[in-house]
């Protein structure tokens, strides 16, 4: 969604009604997760992706329906492995696409949505997907964490689970049973009302501390894998804006005085590319402490082991060495400061992910976890 932003907001703006498409639910190895959005407009133009390929063609159609119908409407693609390539998810997993009419009059609340994606704040959008009753179709309720419910008149426990959705990143489809609200699995499981909740929280944070090549190659792969990147360095001289052109933050200060002032929370990834024990040391005594998914640090095995000695000095203990990767990445035989971020990145996305680091070749099962 943040991709399309400039054009959507252009659409809406200038009152062209459009089409938004999200996956709302997956199984097995579909392409893309629910959540991911594909726009077209009625003059048939095209933005985003809901399956990487497979569907889209399907999907465009049906959005231009949607469009000349004024009607929500939802798809499921995929049915088995045998019949994929029959219906066009060539991958052999499933997918539902709910698509709905985009205007100021029809989505009122969609300027408020722009806005918090713009903004970094936690929104939670959750739309009524499936219903028994066609005219509560595409009715919504958008919650902030810190606002009040806009959209459908909802209150009191629903929205306390939406703000306990989006407090846990969840985007999910759910059915409301009493005062809570269950999770389904898909559309076509039950006949009861079902909502869709999309999560839109800030981008997950990367802190590179150092601003030397390999913080250089660090920051832009951080940036294109959709962190917002903050690079800090006490030496104003490496430090610059010619150095870092698109961070989103450039930092002139000694790297744990800043961690000491910046908010972190359980996604944030901290990488010491420093190779200064002066600079690296107390950074990390404070990192190792702190919430945060992963902690790194560059240096040769020769400097880890001193590093560690240092570490443990400063008081650090032997649990809270376990969380330290270092040396920093995956062995891929990196060399140059650009493959080097990409093995870093690699380890920061295993970590968040859970995945085996092995090549899928040699793995079974599904690819998506």
């Amino acid at each position: 969604m943040r991709e399309l932003l400039d054009r959507l907001e252009t659409w809406y703006r200038d009152g062209r009604t459009f089409a938004l498409a999200t996956v709302v639910s997956t199984l097995r190895s579909a392409p893309r997760d629910a959540g991911a959005v594909m726009a077209v407009s009625a003059d048939g133009v095209a933005l985003g992706s809901v399956s990487g390929g497979c569907v889209e063609g399907a999907v465009y159609e049906l959005a231009l329906e949607v469009i000349a119908q004024g009607r929500p409407r939802t798809a499921a693609y995929g049915i088995s492995d045998d019949d994929a390539l029959m219906v066009g998810l060539t991958c052999g997993g499933t997918l539902e696409v709910y698509v709905e009419p985009v205007d100021p009059e029809r989505y009122p609340e969609f300027p408020e949505l722009i806005a918090a994606l713009r903004e970094g704040r936690s929104l939670a959008v959750a739309t009524v997907v499936a219903t028994p009753d066609a005219d509560r179709l595409g009715t919504r309720v958008v919650v902030g964490a810190d606002r009040e419910a806009a959209g459908d008149e909802e209150s009191g426990p629903v929205v306390l689970a939406l703000r306990e959705l989006l407090a846990a990143d969840r985007t999910t489809l759910v059915r409301a049973d009493g005062e809570a609200l269950v999770p389904v699995e898909a559309l076509g499981v039950r006949q009861d009302e079902i909502v869709f909740v999309r999560s839109y929280v800030p981008r997950p944070r990367l802190l590179v501390f150092g601003s030397n090549d390999y913080a250089v190659a660090m920051a832009r792969m951080g940036a294109l894998a959709g962190f917002r990147v903050t690079v800090c360095d006490a030496r104003p001289v490496f430090a610059t804006a010619e150095r870092f052109p698109d961070v989103d933050e450039l930092v002139v200060d000694w790297p744990d005085r800043y961690l000491a002032g910046t908010r972190v929370d359980g996604r944030t990834a901290v990488c010491v590319l420093t190779h200064d024990p002066k600079f690296d040391v107390p950074v990390l005594v404070r990192a190792l402490r702190l919430p945060v998914a992963y902690v790194g640090a560059m240096g040769s095995r020769r400097a880890h082991a001193d590093r560690l000695v240092r570490l443990r000095e400063a008081g650090v203990t032997e649990a809270e060495l376990t969380l330290l990767h270092s040396p920093i990445g995956l062995d891929l035989g990196a060399r140059t400061p650009q493959e080097t971020a990409i093995a870093v990145l690699a380890e920061i996305i295993q970590a968040r992910h859970g995945g085996s680091a092995r090549p899928l070749s040699l793995t079974d099962g599904r690819i998506h976890r």
